[in-house]
């Protein structure tokens, strides 16, 4: 079984000019990921449960998890000298970072949701992480809020972290989507999931219903037609994005998080979530939207942007669309 280090020098060998920059990045991430995994096995062990008594940009209560993955995935990515600027969901601003006169040349930006569905983190359910990767845009050595504020279809690559009942890495460069599975004794990912695609059809719905009075009419409209419609249209709703929109990419389903009374613009945050997520659905065969375009093809406005998110198998996006346009 091939290893995510073969993998990568394989696909690397395959790509003229390559300079193996971007291997490193992705070397710096699974590195990172190996600890935060470590440590969510270990909750309820030592002291990494609960709240810090402080909120992130978004005004959300930071669990010590949400700080402590933070701190890491920034440690190794800034260490090895690989990228010029990150951005984190639990960050107020860009992170520049600056390398020796010889290093000056790092051209990779990265995007991080370091800890997913933190707020599940004291009942011992599946958590994950979620990256996306660009390429600096800005001429000089630094970078400027411009290079983050990039349309999803710039991306590089992306990918999410699970950390479940195994640990499982997916990521996609553009050239499909492929899962590895971490195994701890030895702390090595192998290719476990090759070209994730999703099924032809689904039948799972995850939406938080609980927001249901508040949604747009469209969207009650079409969740009324569809399970009147389909007799096996299911409810799997786990409150972990990453864990959800995994489940859907092996069984097939459609995520939903439509705006609300709560969040009138949405909830899900455009840089962090929707477009690398969006990116990792269509390259598996899928369709990812806002109330009324590709998710892909929004032009951020800000680090921090929201964005009303469905995504899933095509078939059943374009049914919601179909409402949503009316």
């Amino acid at each position: 079984m091939k290893t995510l280090g073969e993998f990568l020098i394989a696909n690397q060998q395959r790509i003229q000019g390559s300079t193996g920059e971007f291997s490193k990045v992705i070397h710096a991430l699974r590195l990172a990921s190996k600890v935060v995994s470590h440590e969510v096995n270990k909750a309820g062990l030592v002291d990494i449960l609960g709240e810090v008594g402080t909120t992130n940009i978004q005004g959300e209560s930071q669990q010590k998890l949400d700080v402590f993955a933070h701190e890491l995935f920034i440690k190794a990515l800034t260490n090895r000298k690989i990228v010029c600027g990150i951005a984190s969901e639990e960050a107020d601003d860009y992170i520049q970072v600056k390398h020796p006169a010889s290093d000056e040349n790092s051209k990779y930006i990265v995007l991080i949701d370091p800890l997913d569905g933190s707020s599940n983190i004291d009942v011992n359910v599946s958590l994950g992480t979620i990256f996306s990767i660009y390429k600096k845009k800005s001429k000089g050595n630094e970078v400027v809020l411009e290079d983050f504020l990039q349309a999803g279809t710039e991306q590089v690559a992306a990918g999410y972290i699970l950390y479940g009942t195994s640990t499982l890495f997916v990521y996609t460069t553009g050239q499909g989507v492929n899962g590895f599975t971490l195994n701890p004794a030895i702390g090595t990912f192998y290719l476990s999931h090759p070209n994730i695609t999703l099924p032809p059809e689904g039948h799972i719905y995850s939406i938080n219903e609980a927001n249901y009075a508040s949604f747009p009419q469209s969207v009650k409209d079409f969740l009324k037609k569809r399970k009147a419609e389909d007799l096996n249209y299911t409810t799997r709703y786990i409150g972990s994005m990453v864990a959800d929109i995994h489940r859907n990419m092996l069984k097939g389903g459609l995520f939903m998080y439509p705006p609300n009374a709560k969040s009138p613009n949405g909830k899900l945050r455009l840089l962090y979530e929707c477009n690398p997520i969006a990116f990792i659905v269509e390259q598996a065969g899928g369709m990812a939207v806002n109330m009324d375009k590709r998710i892909m093809e929004i032009n951020p406005k800000s680090l921090h942007q929201r964005e009303p998110f469905f995504c899933g198998n095509r078939e059943m996006v374009e049914n919601l669309l179909e409402h949503l346009q009316k």
